[in-house]
């Protein structure tokens, strides 16, 4: 019992990790890649300020995204002791309908009317026990792990810095923009689509789709950037 309880807290942190990283790579290859691209239709001739525009976007991007994480983090803590308070709240004051819901969870599962007031008289023995049945199968809520929200913060923000670092590395090898561009973007669209291709696999989408798509979606997004800066400057 006890390695089958590791076994899903194991898959459980593993699955949070992959999220956070999918959230800060799929934003950090691409925003950084497009700015790089916009401003290289700008400045040409200065690459200097392209990479230097392009650092201060990933640590401002990557602080962004990392608060994004610890919020949402934060609100899914918040919203299960909201619920956790109301649960407990509902058993002393409405305690009939509150065991009428547990009896129904039973029934819903095919338990027979006997069998499921043995099991819900069971269950309401104790209150901690009866909360925490109605939150996981009336509610569907898991307990969020307390030290979640400043864990997807770390994760999501360092993911963005390795990803934005990955277009913006060629500028700091070449003498001018366009050159750095180009290399920008073999090396960016060849990582979104390997990116892409293994999310898909995780996800269960077909892998080869998912990864042109997330390539496309990068491609598609510096080139506009790059236009729009050249219709700009024109």
């Amino acid at each position: 019992m006890s390695d089958m309880h590791l076994h899903l807290e194991e898959h459980v942190k593993s699955s949070d990790l992959l999220t956070d990283i999918v959230i800060g790579m799929s934003d950090g290859l691409t925003v950084p890649f497009a700015l790089a691209a916009g401003l290289s239709g700008a400045v040409q001739d200065n690459v200097n300020l392209v990479w230097i525009a392009g650092i201060a976007e990933i640590c401002a991007g990557s602080i962004a995204m990392g608060l994004g994480g610890y919020l949402a983090g934060k609100t899914e803590q918040d919203h299960y002791k909201s619920e956790l308070k109301r649960e407990y709240w509902e058993i002393n004051h409405k305690r009939q309908f509150e065991i009428d819901e547990v009896k129904q969870v039973f029934l819903e599962w095919g338990l027979s009317e006997q069998v499921a007031d043995e099991a819900t008289n069971e269950i309401i023995k104790d209150d901690k026990r009866w909360v925490d049945f109605m939150m996981k199968y009336e509610l569907g809520l898991e307990e969020p792990n307390p030290k979640r929200a400043s864990k997807s913060a770390f994760n999501i923000g360092l993911s963005y810095i390795v990803g934005g670092l990955i277009p913006l590395t060629p500028y700091f090898f070449v003498s001018d923009s366009l050159t750095g561009l180009k290399i920008s973007a073999i090396i960016t669209l060849m990582c979104l689509y390997i990116f892409g291709y293994f999310k898909s696999k995780m996800t269960g989408v077909n892998p080869w789709s998912g990864g042109l798509k997330v390539m496309l979606i990068g491609a598609v997004a510096a080139a506009f950037a790059f236009g729009l800066a050249k219709l700009i400057e024109g």
